[in-house]
């Protein structure tokens, strides 16, 4: 780099000390991992997908035979002994969250993922904890300055209509597959041929973003009844 400020915007480049503020250190050790003999720039939206990669790897490690454990990119960070872990939310989850809760500090991102996975808590879940502190600040510095929301077209208005209206019949909050599916058909119901269309929509006008995690996945974890919300005061707005 030419000691220049980063451009949080341009997509220029950013060093080794700027990416391990927004992520765990394992992160870079897996992207210098993957192609070791290529040179590469290091640029902030390959960290989200990075992070979950490398989750997924820990994840898959202790069920692998033990020749593939040794493929495993975890076995090579970790000397051989990677740690075992439980995630039940992803780095892109949490950043969907923070964009959503507007969080002061950790403690209000956890009310939320106490009630999604009750066996989770900071002590329990350290890298977890670790993972929405680093949410926090990549969401602030990243996303948050690139957000676009746009206006629904008719179609998908009466279509997150009547997805708020289903949110909202629940008694008890769904599972993600359920609400994954149930999503699906309203999309459906309502005539969109590509459904990718469907949730680039929901993205689009409730997020801000043009992609994202599965949907179910995060109106699992923000709650029916808060997603129900979020989708009525997005269809007011415009």
């Amino acid at each position: 780099e030419k000691g220049e400020k980063i451009s949080k915007t341009k997509g220029n480049g950013i060093s080794v000390e700027d990416w391990l503020t927004y992520a765990p250190d394992e992160s870079l050790s897996l992207f210098q991992f993957q192609k070791p003999r290529v040179a590469k720039k290091l640029y902030f939206d390959v960290i989200p997908k990075t992070v979950d990669e490398y989750l997924t790897f820990l994840e898959k490690y202790p069920s692998e035979e033990p020749e593939r454990q040794i493929e495993n990119p975890v076995w090579h960070i970790h000397n051989g002994n990677p740690p075992a872990v439980d995630m039940p939310v992803s780095f892109a989850l949490l950043l969907n969250l923070v964009a959503v809760a507007n969080p002061e500090d950790k403690s209000q991102l956890w009310g939320f993922i106490t009630q999604y996975a009750p066996e989770a808590s900071p002590e329990t879940h350290p890298l977890l904890d670790e993972l929405a502190g680093y949410a926090m600040r990549y969401y602030t510095d990243f996303i948050l300055p690139a957000k676009t929301y746009r206006a629904p077209s008719d179609q998908e208005r009466a279509a997150m209509e009547d997805l708020s209206a289903q949110l909202k019949s629940f008694a008890e909050e769904p599972s993600s597959e359920n609400l994954q599916t149930m999503t699906f058909a309203v999309g459906k119901e309502h005539g969109f041929e590509n459904l990718r269309e469907w949730f680039k929509a929901l993205y689009e006008v409730l997020l801000g973003q043009e992609q994202g995690p599965r949907f179910g996945s995060f109106a699992a974890l923000y709650g029916k009844d808060n997603t129900a919300r979020l989708i009525d005061e997005s269809l007011a707005r415009g």
